[in-house]
């Protein structure tokens, strides 16, 4: 029971985690459209960067972007809230019916990391140069976001030990 109330409770903190950073773009969208804007527009890396031509300064592109992620985090605070509840409701059930609940946080967790490693270190880090900016360089905030989702990830989708395993260890 330890353990489930455990994994029930990482889930909850990264929903509360993704809900909190969804929140704060919707009601102060552009503070963070600033950071996306700079970013696609590769205006802050090196001089004579040779991948300038990456660069998107359209307005209607850079709000895309920008709402595409604000779409992602929603839906990763969502399906892990989802899951948080579910699992909830199977705290005390069979092994098999807790594992089944968590495929909704699986699910969110999954999302989450894939969000900050895709949307954050993979386009905006490598794609659009961010790493290259003293300014607007959010990789190591976006690496501590998708690590965290994926070590909670692992935690999560590890399986309880059944009766014989118990009995066994201890």
């Amino acid at each position: 029971m330890t353990e489930r109330i455990a994994k029930l409770l990482a889930v909850a903190s990264m929903a509360l985690l993704a809900s909190l950073v969804s929140f704060g773009n919707l009601t102060d969208y552009g503070s963070n459209l600033h950071f996306v804007e700079h970013v696609m527009r590769m205006d802050t890396t090196f001089p004579a960067n040779a991948n300038l031509y990456r660069a998107i300064t359209s307005p209607v592109l850079q709000h895309a972007g920008y709402d595409a992620i604000i779409f992602l985090e929603t839906a990763t605070a969502v399906l892990c809230w989802i899951g948080v509840v579910a699992m909830w409701r199977a705290l005390r059930q069979e092994r098999i019916a807790f594992e089944r609940a968590k495929r909704w946080a699986v699910a969110g967790l999954a999302l989450g990391y894939l969000t900050w490693q895709v949307c954050f270190m993979s386009i905006g880090g490598e794609w659009f140069d961010m790493w290259m900016s003293q300014q607007w360089n959010g990789e190591e905030s976006a690496f501590r976001f998708f690590i965290t989702f994926l070590v909670i990830l692992i935690f999560v989708t590890r399986r309880e030990p059944g009766l014989r395993e118990r009995v066994l260890a201890g």
